[in-house]
């Protein structure tokens, strides 16, 4: 039996004017809109069945219902969210009369979960940057790519848009304007520029053959740059030659390999701030719970009281 078929009239009407408010005033769409009232259908059984009539809830009854969807195994993302419609449902029943105060006003929503970005450990970077065929042209551009990649932190629209004037070999940095047109000079390590001299020797000039010049470092068969999408599919096609599982693989997830290994190796984490170009070292420091991690890991493994 479905959520709202539970409630009386009244409390079905009371919803559906809710939801033509949202309609009228916000334009939502159908599925949004229907979003809405399962939220509200399933605050309202509940409070039925805590013989409590929402209109007359307040600030504990509406924390009672939180943690009973928290107990209930929803995460903190969904409980934010239900929050957000309770909100607009009693801000519109205030609004329309039904209700003097508003229970929500004071309620804090909870704290969003940190997601862990997924990354690679060691082993498995060196099996993917292994995986293109270095004998043919578009191999070599594509072991390039990954080294540049695994080697820099580089974003992908970074390494993408890479021209050859930001590239120097000599000193083995690159030159990066990033977001909000910041520029940071990135080191990129022995090996990165072994392969990209490879690359720019041979690989680059047969791959442009007669075609028009261009400043972008990496291009296509047909001469053209590189493509975010198209390094997507690159990257997705040699995690599977290298037999790396996992659906959540990516180019940002060489960068977060990059972040961690650095800090798994001791860098400093001002140090990784500034060589992934973040203005807030709060958006680093996620980095740390993966490296914390792999310390309680390699604790668990190796010590003998563990």
């Amino acid at each position: 039996m479905a959520l709202f078929d539970q409630l009386d009239s009244a409390q079905q009407q009371l919803i559906e004017r809710f939801v033509d408010h949202l309609w009228i005033e916000k334009g939502l769409s159908d599925n949004t809109l229907g979003a809405y009232r399962r939220d509200i259908a399933k605050y309202s059984v509940w409070s039925t069945s805590q013989s409590i009539a929402i209109e007359h809830a307040d600030a504990s009854h509406i924390q009672l219902f939180l943690a009973h969807n928290f107990q209930a195994g929803h995460a903190s993302r969904t409980t934010a969210r239900m929050l957000s419609t309770l909100r607009r449902f009693y801000s519109f029943l205030k609004r329309s009369g039904v209700i003097q105060i508003d229970p929500t006003h004071l309620l804090e929503s909870p704290k969003a979960e940190k997601k862990l970005p997924f990354s690679l450990n060691e082993t498995q970077i060196e099996r993917l940057l292994d995986a293109p065929d270095t004998t043919t042209a578009i191999g070599i551009r594509d072991k390039t790519m990954l080294e540049l990649l695994y080697a820099s932190g580089l974003r992908v629209s970074e390494l993408v848009g890479l021209h050859i004037s930001s590239v120097s070999l000599d000193a083995g940095v690159v030159r990066i304007i990033g977001k909000g047109d910041k520029e940071r000079l990135v080191p990129i390590g022995e090996i990165a520029v072994d392969w990209l001299q490879r690359y720019f020797g041979a690989a680059r000039p047969e791959l442009l053959a007669q075609r028009a010049a261009t400043n972008y470092v990496f291009v296509t068969r047909r001469g053209g740059e590189m493509t975010r999408q198209a390094f997507w599919y690159m990257i997705k096609r040699y995690a599977k030659i290298a037999d790396i599982p996992g659906s959540h693989i990516s180019p940002h997830t060489l960068r977060h390999a990059f972040a961690t290994h650095l800090l798994n190796h001791g860098a400093d984490l001002r140090v990784v701030q500034m060589l992934l170009g973040h203005s807030d070292i709060s958006t680093t420091q996620i980095y740390t719970h993966i490296a914390d991690q792999r310390l309680r890991d390699l604790y668990q493994q190796h010590h003998p009281r563990a």
